[in-house]
C-alpha cells in the first residue's frame, strides 16, 4: 500500500474518480501490479488479501486527477494481458475494481483512505455488536437447555387445551363487550361533542347579546342619571316655585324711613320729604288692588260689604248704599271729606277681612290666643291713636297711620298666603302658614317688632 505524499507520473487521459464519501477527487497508485496479481489470483480462486490498489485525495486540482500505469490488454491466453495497456483497458479494470470491491464491502467504491479507515472502524464496532448479541443467545440457550422440562400426557393436555380455548372465549367476548361499550362511549361522545359544540354557540351568542345588553344598560342608565338630574333641578326649581307667591311678589310692602311703600311706592308725605300725587295715588292703587284681590277670594263666605274697585292709580271705594268714593288726589289738605271717607272705608274693609280670618282660625281649631289678629288695632277712622284722614292733621300722623295701615295689610297677606291655594301646600308654605296666619305666638311675637319697626 502506498502512502500519501509520494509522486506519481499523471496520466491526463486517465479519467479522474472521486471518493463516494467526502467527494473528494482522487489519485489511482498501484493500477499495474493489482491488474497482474488481480487477474492471476482471480482465474484461481478469486480476489486475495494481497491484491491491493491504493488511493489517495488529489493533491492538485491541475495534474488531471489520475495517474498512468501500463495495464493489460485481452490477449489469447486470457481476459487481460498484463503487459499490453491502453486507454480503455486502464478504465474498464477501474471499474471492475471498484465494482467488485462495492460487492464485497456494500459500500460504494471508491473510497479513499482516510474514509476507509472510519469504515472499517464502523464495521468493527458492528462486528463487535453482533458477537455480543451472539454471546447472548448462547446463554440464553444454555440456560433453556439447562431447565427441567415436564411432559404433559394426553388427558393433560388435552384439558389445558379445553381451559386455554375457554379463557380465550372468555377473553373474546370480554373484547367483543369492550369493543361494544368502546362505540357506545364513542357515539355517547360524539353526542357530547355535538352538545359542546351547540353549548360554545350558545355560550357564544350568550355573550354577544350580553355585551348588546350591558351597551344598553349603560345608555340606559346613563339616560336616566340625565333625567334624574333633570329632576332635581326641577324638582328644586318646584320647591323654589312653591316658596313662591305672586302675591308677595307683586305686592312687596315694606317702608322708606318713616313713610310705607308698597311696590316701591310711598304712601303718605312729610313736611321734609314731600311725596308727589301720582306716587300716592299708585301707592294707593297697589294696596287697593291687593285687598280687593283677597276678598274676592272667599266670596261668597267672606260678606264683601265694602266694594273696593281698584282702577290702577286712581282707585275708588264703594260703601253699602253703593256711593262711591275716589281714593286719589290731588286733594286739599283743610277739606278732603271724599277722600277721608274713601281711606275710612278701606279701613273698614281691611278690618272686615282680619274678623273673617280669625274666625276661619277658630274653625280650623286654632287655639284662640294664636287666632289671626291685626298687629295694629283699627276703630273707625283710627289704627292705633293715628287717624288716617287728612283734613285738619297733622302730615306726621296721617302718614303714621298709612305706614300701620300697610304693616295690617302685609299681615293679612301672610295669612292669605298660608291659607289658599295661590301657593301649594308644602313643609315649607305649612311652616309659612304658622308664619304669616296670625297661627300661634308667631304673630304676637312679631307684633311688637312690627310696630316698633313701622313706628320708627
Amino acid at each position: 500500500m502506498g502512502e500519501r505524499g509520494r509522486s506519481f507520473q499523471v496520466d491526463p487521459n486517465v479519467p479522474r474518480y472521486a471518493c463516494q464519501n467526502c467527494r473528494n477527487y482522487l489519485c489511482v497508485v498501484g493500477a499495474d501490479s493489482y491488474a497482474e496479481k488481480f487477474f492471476h489470483d482471480f482465474s484461481r480462486s478469486g480476489m486475495q488479501d494481497e491484491s491491493f490498489v491504493v488511493v489517495y485525495k488529489s493533491e492538485s486540482s491541475a495534474d488531471g486527477g489520475g495517474v498512468h500505469f501500463p495495464l493489460p490488454e485481452a490477449g489469447p491466453n486470457g481476459p487481460l494481458q498484463p503487459n499490453n495497456s491502453g486507454f480503455h483497458s486502464t478504465i474498464t479494470l477501474l471499474d471492475r475494481a471498484f465494482e467488485i470491491a462495492t460487492t464485497q464491502t456494500l459500500v460504494e467504491q471508491p473510497l479513499c483512505i482516510e474514509c476507509m479507515r472510519v469504515l472499517f472502524d464502523k464495521l468493527d464496532k458492528e462486528v463487535e455488536d453482533v458477537n455480543r448479541d451472539i454471546k447472548a443467545y448462547e446463554a440464553c440457550l444454555k440456560r433453556l437447555e439447562g431447565e427441567t422440562r415436564e411432559v404433559l400426557g394426553e388427558t393433560d393436555f388435552l384439558r389445558e387445551k379445553l381451559k386455554i380455548e375457554e379463557e380465550e372465549r372468555k377473553l373474546e367476548a370480554a373484547i367483543e363487550e369492550m369493543e361494544k361499550q368502546n362505540e357506545e362511549v364513542n357515539n355517547e361522545l360524539k353526542g357530547l361533542e355535538l352538545k359542546s359544540s351547540r353549548f360554545k354557540e350558545l355560550e357564544e351568542r350568550y355573550w354577544h347579546e350580553f355585551n348588546i345588553f350591558q351597551f344598553q344598560l349603560i345608555l340606559n342608565q346613563e339616560e336616566r342619571d340625565a333625567i334624574l338630574a333633570k329632576i332635581e333641578v326641577s324638582q328644586a326649581h318646584l320647591e323654589l316655585l312653591k316658596r313662591t307667591n305672586v302675591l308677595k311678589d307683586a305686592f312687596p310692602i315694606g317702608h322708606d324711613g318713616e313713610i310705607g311703600t308698597t311696590n316701591n311706592f310711598r304712601l303718605g308725605r312729610l313736611p321734609k320729604i314731600p311725596v308727589e300725587w301720582d306716587e300716592i295715588n299708585a301707592a294707593w292703587g297697589q294696596a287697593c288692588l291687593l285687598l280687593h284681590t283677597m276678598c274676592q277670594h272667599f266670596r261668597p263666605k267672606f260678606q264683601y260689604r265694602i266694594k273696593i274697585l281698584p282702577m290702577g292709580s286712581y282707585p275708588r271705594i264703594m260703601d253699602n248704599n253703593n256711593n262711591i268714593y275716589e281714593l286719589f288726589g290731588p286733594v286739599n289738605s283743610f277739606w278732603s271729606t271724599r277722600y277721608d271717607k274713601a281711606m275710612t272705608l278701606f279701613l273698614t274693609c281691611l278690618k272686615d277681612f282680619a274678623e273673617f280670618a280669625n274666625s276661619k282660625d277658630e274653625e280650623n281649631n286654632i287655639p284662640l290666643e294664636e287666632c289671626f289678629k291685626l298687629p295694629y288695632k283699627i276703630e273707625n277712622d283710627k289704627v292705633e291713636t293715628c287717624s288716617i284722614t287728612q283734613s285738619l292733621n297733622k302730615q306726621e300722623n296721617w302718614t303714621k297711620a298709612l305706614k300701620y295701615t300697610l304693616n295690617n295689610l302685609k299681615w293679612a297677606l301672610y295669612w292669605f298666603v298660608g291659607n289658599t291655594n295661590f301657593q301649594p301646600r308644602s313643609p315649607a308654605a305649612s311652616s309659612s302658614h304658622a308664619e304669616v296666619s296670625g297661627v300661634g305666638s308667631l304673630y304676637s311675637r312679631r307684633s311688637t317688632d312690627s310696630k316698633s319697626e313701622f313706628r320708627s
